[in-house]
């Protein structure tokens, strides 16, 4: 009587997976990642569209961009002499006023005047005059960076 070694007895593990039906304790990342990578691509198209939105032609210089930590309060001249605190179309007698609720910091608030390249250079200095004279010290122009090289 010869015996087969590892034959094919029924109490061989071999081809088989360890412990049968038992449910993987290993979490698969490969969905969430790639919920995180669409989560990243909306924010990064939608991010450029959560600025102010008045259109208006900035002009360009060659200026540095500055760091801030507070959120500045934006005023906009369009090129037909409008006023807008921040998207909201605003009479200019009502100019102060409102900055005045808007300004968290007081006169040290940072105010940023956006005015077309189009607007009548009067109607923006007659804004930045109003805010100088309310008191408010950090009035800054806004313009877009131009390219390397102009």
């Amino acid at each position: 009587m010869a015996m087969a070694v590892g034959g094919g007895g029924g109490s061989s593990r071999r081809g088989r997976r360890r412990g049968g039906n038992r449910p993987m304790s290993d979490i698969n990342v490969t969905p969430m990642v790639d919920v995180m990578l669409v989560l990243l691509i909306v924010f990064m198209v939608a991010a450029p569209l959560m600025t102010v939105g008045v259109p208006i032609d900035l002009p360009q210089t060659q200026a540095k961009e500055l760091n801030t930590d507070s959120k500045p309060v934006t005023v906009t001249v369009t090129p037909d002499g409008a006023t807008y605190v921040g998207e909201e179309p605003i009479q200019f007698e009502e100019l102060i006023a409102k900055i005045a609720t808007l300004a968290t910091e007081g006169p040290e608030q940072r105010i940023y005047v956006r005015g077309d390249m189009q607007a009548n250079y009067g109607s923006v200095m007659k804004v930045m005059g109003a805010l100088s004279g309310a008191g408010y010290t950090h009035i800054g122009l806004i313009t877009e960076q131009a390219p390397a090289g102009q």
